[in-house]
């Protein structure tokens, strides 16, 4: 009714809300200062709003088996207060359809199919479901006991290696504002816990965009198959194992940064400070969940020397900033070691949606025409769009171009591809909404798009601040071709830095 008046702050409406505050509390475990969540729990913080000082309602709790069968995520159901932002999620916008209601009343649960473990299902890992749930239902599995024990061996020559959008967001967990750039802090933060040296993927991402441009030049010049799809994103690849294996031979074969950065420094490295690299702990700070996932894949390890021995989040190294007692805002910025910390501007752009592309296109332009690119920047393919299609020129060529953010907008586009609809020549798949600055390890942002907004320009502005800005022309990775790999996209490199993919 037109006159109708609703008041939402009457002591009823004050009661109603405290009365179902307390009654999900009634069915929730009290262990909060134990709990991955405690501090960053919306119930928590609903409860404290309410003045709720007490358990007003006793009777049966559900209880539940946690799943810790995956290397990326934990289930505890019995923490799960039914909201469904986790099903939202994984069913309308990433469509992967792991997580759905199951059973009816007190015995409802959210759950993959038959109750399966989550290794036994075709999720990603994207870590999406993590970073909505409102409690410790969905959480990380934590790798700092592990980084922690790494470190107190003295057998052991620990380095670690920093990802692109970690810079942009790490901050936040500082009380610094979104898209704050804090690379030489965090440097030296690391180095403060401990790390023999500080690495930048940034340096694995110039090698990255050098092998996949080299890959699209090949397939270009001797009628390959196309498009051909980035693959630094392991999310994406995990969803397209399962849902696209009909397109298995479309992905560059490239391994992620992460994984090349972990191949060099197994062999590259170890030789130039002569030590075993059964000794060398090589630890990554990742903003995305699915790379504790990517790390444990059995292809991604040489001899049984695995590439990478221990991921963590971003979350989960400003906790053990926090746990070292370290005053991240007061210390000095400090510089990555190299020869593995050199990069370019381009590589910075792997922390965003699009990035990948424009770096690509960067050091493809160059290779094809052997004329200087003047301005590097390819507007067309950046911003939040989950979907963008451009055309670039390239010398007497129209390439034509795709990139998708997000799975629900994956799988329109390779739909379109398998369906003969569309034609491309390159394709940039990121697993989570805006890319990695949106990754599942990422600081809590709550859906606040602002905050997103504020972590892609600030890696844009860290490119447009380097000296070098195509990832070709980084002198440690041409250094690195010199004295070790070869060519690129040759047989040492292939041995090394390429993948293949699995029809699961």
């Amino acid at each position: 009714m037109n006159d109708m008046v609703i008041k939402t702050n009457s002591i009823k409406a004050i009661k109603a809300r405290r009365s179902m505050v307390e009654l999900l509390l009634s069915n929730h475990p009290q262990d909060c200062l134990l709990c991955e969540k405690n501090s960053e729990c919306e119930l928590q913080k609903l409860a404290a709003d309410m003045n709720i000082k007490s358990i007003k309602y006793t009777g049966e709790k559900s209880k539940f088996p946690k799943d810790t069968s995956s290397f990326s995520i934990i289930r505890d159901l019995d923490k799960c207060i039914l909201c469904r932002r986790c099903v939202t999620m994984c069913n309308e916008v990433q469509t992967v359809g792991v997580l759905s209601p199951v059973n009816r009343g007190f015995h409802t649960v959210i759950s993959p199919a038959f109750s399966s473990p989550m290794i036994e299902t075709n999720c990603t890992f994207c870590g999406q479901c993590v970073a909505v749930c409102p409690t410790g239902a969905l959480t990380e599995v934590n790798n700092t006991s592990k980084v922690w024990d790494a470190l107190d061996n003295k057998d052991k020559v620990v380095i670690v290696q920093t990802a692109p959008a970690i810079r942009a967001a790490l901050g936040e967990e500082f009380g610094l504002e979104p898209g704050t750039v804090v690379t030489g802090k965090m440097v030296a933060a690391l180095r403060a816990l401990g790390f023999n040296k500080v690495f930048d993927t940034d340096f694995a991402a110039d090698l990255t965009i050098v092998e996949e441009a080299s890959e699209l030049i090949y397939r270009l010049e001797h009628g390959g198959r196309l498009p051909m799809l980035t693959s630094c994103c392991p999310g994406w690849i995990k969803f397209f194992e399962h849902d696209f294996s009909d397109l298995l031979d479309i992905p560059s074969t490239c391994k992620s940064p992460q994984q090349m950065f972990g191949a060099i420094a197994k062999t590259y490295l170890a030789e130039k400070v002569e030590i075993d690299p059964k000794n060398l702990v090589v630890v990554s700070v990742m903003p995305c969940l699915a790379k504790k996932y990517e790390a444990a894949r059995p292809e991604m390890s040489r001899n049984g020397v695995p590439d990478i021995d221990i991921v963590i989040s971003t979350r989960e190294l400003s906790k053990m900033i926090k746990e070292a007692g370290i005053d991240f805002n007061s210390l000095d910025d400090e510089d990555f070691d190299n020869p593995l910390g050199e990069s370019t501007g381009a590589s910075v752009l792997f922390g965003t949606t699009g990035g990948v592309m424009e770096a690509a296109l960067r050091t493809a332009y160059e290779y094809i025409t052997k004329e200087e690119l003047k301005d590097v920047n390819f507007e067309a393919v950046r911003g939040l769009e989950g979907i963008k299609k451009a055309t670039v020129k390239i010398k007497d060529m129209d390439v034509n171009v795709a990139i998708a953010s997000g799975l629900g907008n994956a799988r329109k586009l390779l739909e379109s591809i398998r369906e003969g609809k569309v034609n491309y020549h390159m394709i940039e798949i990121m697993a989570c909404p805006g890319g990695c600055v949106d990754g599942g390890g990422q600081p809590y942002m709550h859906e606040n798009i602002d905050t997103l907004k504020k972590r892609m320009k600030a890696l844009y502005k860290e490119d447009a601040g380097k000296t070098i800005r195509k990832s070709h022309e980084n002198p440690f990775i041409k250094q690195l071709y010199e004295e070790f790999l070869g060519k690129p996209y040759g047989e040492k490199a292939h041995e090394l830095l390429h993948t293949t993919y699995t029809k699961r």
